[in-house]
């Protein structure tokens, strides 16, 4: 099984100490949350449940008064002023009734609105949340558990909105009509339906409860199992390459098998608590009926607040009132594993929701500029080729700083965990137009370095420096616009060849993005490709090499003309003659640039201005390729093959 990645918590949402929990705080947002998304349509579809739920809690009014009609025209003879009393009540019923099923469409259909909307809104929240949490929160988190949320947890919502929230109000609000109209009738038979109900409490608890710690458990395993499944998905190549798929197909039936075994427990306990709940209701009701005739047989005087004598007038409607009564508890009771379920995808859902987005008190912006005759900078609306820094002062003074790339590291440490440092003094200075290249071992600390530059990552310790400014004053937006990369990991997204390179530029034309592909030496295969740049990209560019992939990154990064150009082993999958192309393109690319390159394969550094030799975090040699060939130190042996980078 793959471990989590470090840093990921230990326990998710609905998790304590490792014991599953409800959490119904969450459960409560998620409907406060409804409420705000609909305010007037939630309260009517609330308006509507309730008046359907009186309706239907009421028809043991008018059986009492119906039976008490029937027993004064049986006991008198008078059925001429007994039948129109009769039909008074049969006919308010029955516009009752109509009312009630023109109250029930119209829930039911509101709440189909309402729960689409509501899925829509909170996956979209949710989302656009995402896009503000900080890259570390994607390092530490599997990407299959995240998706479990959009998917899994999303949906226990969906069942809480749509069944089990009208559920609850229509039933709880019956059980509670109901047990008033029962009080108001019989103080005794009602304390006898107490006893009864207790009952009935005491095995909600101890088979539901059940039933609720292993549904959240399922929860669990579930997106536990995404996890493992998106894992091996993405590792599917090397999987094959070093034949281990009988150990993924072990990995993924253990995880499998939990997800069974907490599945059956929980439906276990829900599938076992309805016909318990049923039969209890049965035997309650044949309790309350022997009670009754006792009642009725014994003359024992009725204790009500209507005063009215106990008699099979009160007996009749009072058995339909309990059946009634009990069986809304039962609906209830079924609900319950809904319920936990959606305070635990609830509970799961707002912890993303919670997770603190990135931080961002950039005030530097970086704005189009042009050059007016005095050599002062003007700021503009339009494109001009031209960038300046915006940078407000505490006097209320403004400057414009060219944007040039002189990048500057001073004395910075940096470690992704605490006590665990990644970067010890490492001091890099990148002035306009240099190329700077990082050579070491995986582990150095070279990807680190770019992270820090990004501000993925912000330093511990020491300063950074973009064309003078402290980096933490420029707004990340802005900063990161004024930055190229291209990552040794390629990532393409579903769409044309032509969306793909326009990415790294929104605003870019056509003819921009062509420029780019020519620029980066892509232009040649993408021109014989089907649809030329109209080609569509799916599933990463599958339909692509390796190195065509890496071609397509490395245009989509000219085509945002940024000052500063980070390549992190930007030509570590292309072949020999592919690189020859690939480095000609980005000769040109990282002309008047400065450039950051990471690289194992050395020969593509042996031009840079600068090569910075790291091991451990800590740079141990600096210079160009032909002083510390002539050193003859760490690099020189890592060139001559002496040493091997791994």
């Amino acid at each position: 099984m793959p471990k989590m990645p470090v840093g990921h918590r230990g326990a998710p949402a609905g998790m304590k100490g490792g014991r599953p929990k409800a959490d119904f705080s969450a459960l409560g947002r998620a409907i406060k949350k409804l409420f705000r998304y609909y305010p007037r349509l939630a309260p009517l579809t609330v308006v509507c449940i309730l008046f359907s739920a009186g309706v239907s809690a009421t028809p043991s009014l008018f059986i009492q008064n119906i039976v008490a009609v029937i027993e004064r025209w049986y006991k008198t003879g008078d059925w001429a002023s007994a039948r129109p009393e009769v039909l008074r009540y049969v006919s308010l019923l029955a516009v009752l009734y109509v009312l009630a099923l023109l109250s029930s469409t119209a829930y039911t259909q509101l709440m189909a609105v309402m729960t689409q909307g509501f899925l829509n809104k909170l996956r979209q929240e949710t989302f656009d949340h995402m896009q503000d949490l900080p890259l570390r929160y994607f390092d530490t988190h599997q990407h299959g558990e995240i998706m479990s949320y959009y998917t899994n947890d999303i949906d226990t919502l969906r069942m809480l909105v749509s069944q089990s929230l009208p559920t609850f109000i229509q039933s709880g609000a019956i059980v509670l009509v109901v047990f008033s109209i029962m009080l108001y009738f019989s103080f005794w038979m009602t304390l006898v339906l107490i006893a009864g109900v207790v009952a009935m409490f005491y095995v909600t608890k101890v088979v539901g409860g059940g039933s609720a710690r292993y549904f959240i458990k399922q929860q669990k395993s579930l997106a536990e199992t995404e996890g493992v499944i998106q894992e091996l998905m993405n590792g599917q190549k090397v999987v094959k390459v070093f034949c281990h798929e009988q150990q993924s197909i072990e990995a993924f039936r253990k995880r499998n098998d939990e997800l069974r075994e907490n599945s059956r427990k929980a439906n276990a306990y829900a599938n076992l608590l309805g016909p318990v709940m049923n039969n209890l209701g049965n035997i309650l009701y044949v309790a309350m009926g022997l009670a009754g005739g006792i009642f009725l047989l014994t003359g024992v005087r009725n204790v009500s607040l209507s005063g009215m004598p106990f008699s099979i007038s009160v007996l009749v409607p009072f058995l339909g009132m309990a059946k009634q009564f009990t069986g809304n508890v039962n609906t209830l009771a079924q609900q319950i594993n809904n319920i936990v379920m959606a305070s635990a995808g609830a509970g799961r859902i707002f912890s993303l929701m919670d997770e603190p987005p990135e931080t961002d008190d950039g005030y530097v912006t970086l704005v189009n500029v042009k050059e007016l005759p005095d050599g002062s900078l003007e700021e503009t609306d339009g494109r001009t080729g031209k960038w300046a820094w915006r940078h407000p002062h505490g006097d209320g003074t403004l400057t414009y700083t060219p944007l040039r790339g002189d990048v500057r590291l001073v004395e910075v440490d940096f470690a992704y965990e605490e006590g665990k440092d990644v970067l010890h003094d490492v001091s890099v200075y990148a002035e306009p137009g240099q190329k700077v290249a990082f050579v070491g071992a995986t582990g150095a600390g070279k990807t680190t370095i770019t992270n820090l530059i990004n501000r993925f990552y912000d330093i511990a310790d020491g300063k950074i420096r973009y064309d003078g400014i402290n980096v933490n004053k420029i707004r990340k937006s802005d900063l990161r616009r004024s930055l190229g990369i291209v990552l040794q990991e390629t990532n393409l997204f579903t769409g044309t060849v032509l969306d793909n390179i326009r990415y790294g530029r929104l605003d870019a034309s056509d003819e921009e993005c062509r420029e780019a592909a020519r620029l980066a030496g892509a232009d040649d295969f993408i021109t014989r490709l089907p649809e030329g740049y109209g080609t569509m990209l799916t599933n990463n560019g599958t339909n692509l090499s390796q190195g065509q992939r890496q071609l397509i990154a490395i245009a989509r990064a000219a085509v945002a003309d940024p000052p500063v150009m980070i390549l992190d082993e930007a030509t570590s999958s292309i072949d020999t003659r592919t690189e020859a192309i690939v480095q000609r393109g980005m000769d040109k690319l990282m002309e008047g640039r400065t450039v950051f390159v990471i690289a194992h394969r050395l020969s593509t550094v042996k031009n840079a201005d600068v090569i910075m030799v790291l091991d451990h975090g800590r740079i141990i040699e600096r210079g160009s390729h032909e002083k510390l060939i002539a050193e003859k130190g760490t690099y020189y042996q890592l060139y001559t093959g002496a040493f091997e980078l791994e």
